[in-house]
């Protein structure tokens, strides 16, 4: 595979509640195989189901009528842990010292990694489906989280993020968690397919070692007042990362990669954060190192600024340009929140004491906490090699007093 640089749900929610304990129906759920429709790439929430972990029955194979002897039966189902209850702490301190399971590094307080070995890589088969698990400890407000991928050099024990490239495959946002109270865990899950052509890649795995890392940014200083035995903690959540992998349809034919951003600042106030001071406009060149006759741009945003008047409150339309062509239009936000009111144990002034409809919600929310947050998959069909030019924009973007963020990641997949 050329690496360039910048110029089956069901099962696994089962998994999940194996793993935990019981669950609503409502787990958060997202996708990235492009079907979920113009707008968004994420699943309705309301259909996360919690159902026996030994999954769906694998299809049988067929021989060719001129053939003889039996078929050959698809491999069974695999579904594992790659990060299991790994405990953060206060994403604003200093990195702790605490025991950690081995085979794990913590780069920071609010980020893990592991290697993604053999053993796991052999497992993978066609489709691929991830999942977190968060569980409740002392941090009781929503927060962000997110999976990445990082290509690290073969070999190396440990690494800078800053000095690899990385793509974030997966983003989310934690409820607000009592840990007395139940539920104490939430689940989430996402399609992510289209991450099997990058794991089986013969020259990627000659150059590269994988990673998968785990990031839930906490800080316990509410908690240390709000919550019964939290006084003088700072360990924040528990996350879990599982996978799920069958042969039940066939992975993506993708043979080139371009990493182009991951968790950048996209804001108007910001040096840097936008081309121009004031505005909500974002453009990034990359190039696609020969001609291609299908790509797709796997793109994640997420609105934050909860301030008055903050942009985490306001729905705003998103546009995407490729080369001077609109490419996307997309404006955040479920049809309601309801579905992970159960799992915002902690009073708040997001879900408040009653129920809501659908209209209120949309009046307001950009995400729910408790959700997966779209990883959005846009087709962009046949290209030309050399360098292409992205734009996001949100026009009426304001980030009132100077504050908020739409932390903005972009890779590309072309064959």
């Amino acid at each position: 595979m050329n690496l360039r640089r910048l110029t089956p749900s069901v099962c696994l929610l089962a998994l999940l509640a194996a793993c935990s304990e019981p669950q609503a129906e409502s787990a958060g759920t997202g996708t990235t195989d492009g079907t979920g429709g113009p707008d968004s790439t994420g699943t309705d929430p309301t259909t996360g189901t919690s159902s026996d972990v030994t999954g769906p029955e694998p299809t049988t194979s067929t021989t060719d009528p001129g053939t003889t002897g039996d078929p050959e039966p698809p491999p069974e189902p695999e579904a594992f842990s790659v990060l299991q209850d790994i405990v953060f702490y206060d994403g604003y301190a200093g990195t702790v010292d605490e025991p950690i399971p081995e085979g794990v590094i913590r780069h920071r307080n609010d980020l893990v990694a592991t290697r993604f070995g053999d053993d796991m890589l052999a497992k993978i088969q066609t489709t691929l489906t991830l999942g977190v698990i968060v569980g409740a400890l002392c941090d009781n407000y929503d927060r962000i989280g997110a999976v990445h991928l990082a290509l690290v050099p073969k070999g190396a024990q440990t690494y800078d993020p800053a000095e690899v490239d990385r793509l974030e495959v997966a983003r989310f946002i934690t409820p607000f968690m009592d840990m007395n109270k139940h539920p104490m865990t939430v689940p989430y899950e996402w399609q992510a397919s289209n991450l099997v052509p990058i794991l089986k890649d013969p020259e990627l795995l000659a150059e590269y070692d994988f990673w998968f890392e785990l990031m839930i940014f906490g800080v316990p200083y509410a908690a240390n007042e709000e919550v019964a035995g939290c006084a003088g903690r700072n360990d924040t959540q528990l996350g879990t990362l599982l996978l799920y992998t069958d042969s039940k349809q066939p992975a993506p034919q993708f043979d080139t990669l371009v990493p182009v951003a991951i968790g950048q600042e996209f804001n108007n106030y910001a040096e840097g954060a936008s081309d121009e001071l004031g505005t909500t406009r974002k453009t990034v060149t990359f190039e696609l190192p020969a001609d291609t006759a299908n790509a797709q741009l796997v793109l994640i945003t997420s609105n934050h600024g909860a301030n008055a008047g903050g942009e985490e409150y306001i729905r705003r339309d998103h546009f995407v340009y490729l080369d001077g062509k609109l490419l996307h239009v997309y404006k955040p936000g479920r049809p309601t929140c309801e579905p992970f009111r159960v799992y915002n144990t902690q009073p708040n002034g997001i879900y408040g004491p009653y129920k809501q409809s659908d209209e209120a919600w949309q009046s307001f929310s950009n995400w729910c906490p408790g959700d997966v947050i779209d990883t959005r998959i846009l087709p962009w069909g046949s290209a030309k090699a050399g360098p292409h030019e992205f734009v996001i924009e949100v026009p009426d973007a304001t980030f009132a007093d100077n504050q908020g963020n739409f932390p903005f990641s972009l890779y590309v997949q072309a064959e």
